[in-house]
């Protein structure tokens, strides 16, 4: 069996409200905004991405206490958004919180 499990920091960049599939499953879609600097063949890069991210059981009831702006860590897998799309999403089953503060700009 291949490996395909993914790592990544980011603060949260956008957020779906909870839903439930047909069968009673909790599904909540959000957006992670990564900036970092890497090295890559002996430089360093400034590295940004948006990564759409995709949460089901406990998962997701974890990611609808999330609010734009929070710092959080999410441990998954890459798979395709659909059978007719190869956009990959990233399936979490992992969701720390880094911070206790909000980054965006509303406050509590």
């Amino acid at each position: 069996m291949s490996r395909n499990q993914v790592v990544l920091e980011g603060v949260i960049a956008e957020i779906e409200p909870l839903r439930y599939t047909p069968s009673g499953i909790p599904h909540m879609s959000f957006r992670l905004r990564h900036e970092s600097r890497q090295r890559e063949a002996d430089a360093e890069r400034d590295v940004s991405i948006e990564m759409s991210i995709v949460a089901l059981g406990t998962p997701a009831l974890d990611a609808a206490k999330l609010e734009i702006g929070q710092a959080v860590a999410v441990k998954g897998f890459l798979s395709r958004r659909s059978l007719k799309s190869d956009y990959p999403v990233l399936h979490v089953n992992q969701i720390k919180l880094l911070q206790e503060e909000s980054h965006g700009t509303s406050t509590r």
